[in-house]
């Protein structure tokens, strides 16, 4: 189907634009709207970099807190943050087991951690309770953790540096297009 344009030059055909995917309309379309909406490129930016580390984070529980609290102490979006950490929430489910491998490898508890898999840590909870798993796991966290944050600096700076003109871009072609239409 196709809808009918008319101009000065007289009536045309416009294609229909093709159907929007589940990234497209998830996630792209509501950084979109935010920056519609008035939101700076940088502030997107730095949001959507501190979201991707916050939800890269080897921790579970806490980064929606921490990554809330974040966004409100430095005046950033807080839904535009959590829908990057959320739809990161399958990435740090793959990345927990080597994040804790490394972490316990940097605080000397490799070789306790290095061949557990999360069958194993599901069958310690089961048996032995969580006490048994956090004493086991807190090292390894606590290295995890280190690792995380000093990784996490060069991701947000090169997230940051990589999509403020991008948004920039953007907010200009949308300023043009509602210029053009209000001409017309």
């Amino acid at each position: 189907m196709t809808i009918t344009s008319i101009s000065a030059t007289g009536v045309r055909a416009v294609p229909e634009p093709p159907p929007r995917t589940w990234i497209q309309r998830r996630l792209v379309d509501p950084f979109l709207s935010l920056l519609k909406a008035g939101l700076a490129p940088g502030s997107l930016a730095l949001t959507a970099g501190l979201g991707v580390a916050f939800g890269l984070a080897p921790t579970f529980g806490i980064t929606t807190l921490v990554s809330t609290a974040v966004a409100l102490r430095l005046k950033l979006n807080v839904a535009a943050m959590q829908l990057v950490c959320h739809v990161l929430s399958p990435v740090q489910l793959i990345l927990l087991l080597p994040f804790l491998r490394w972490g316990a490898t940097l605080l000397g508890q490799g070789r306790e951690v290095a061949h557990l898999s999360m069958a194993q840590i599901r069958h310690m909870v089961k048996i032995d309770g969580w006490s048994h798993v956090l004493h086991l796991l807190w090292r390894a966290e606590l290295g995890a953790l280190m690792i995380w944050a000093v990784a996490s600096v060069p991701v947000v700076l090169g997230l940051y540096v990589a999509l403020r003109p991008l948004f920039k871009r953007f907010i200009t072609r949308h300023e043009e297009a509602e210029e053009v239409t209000v001409a017309a």
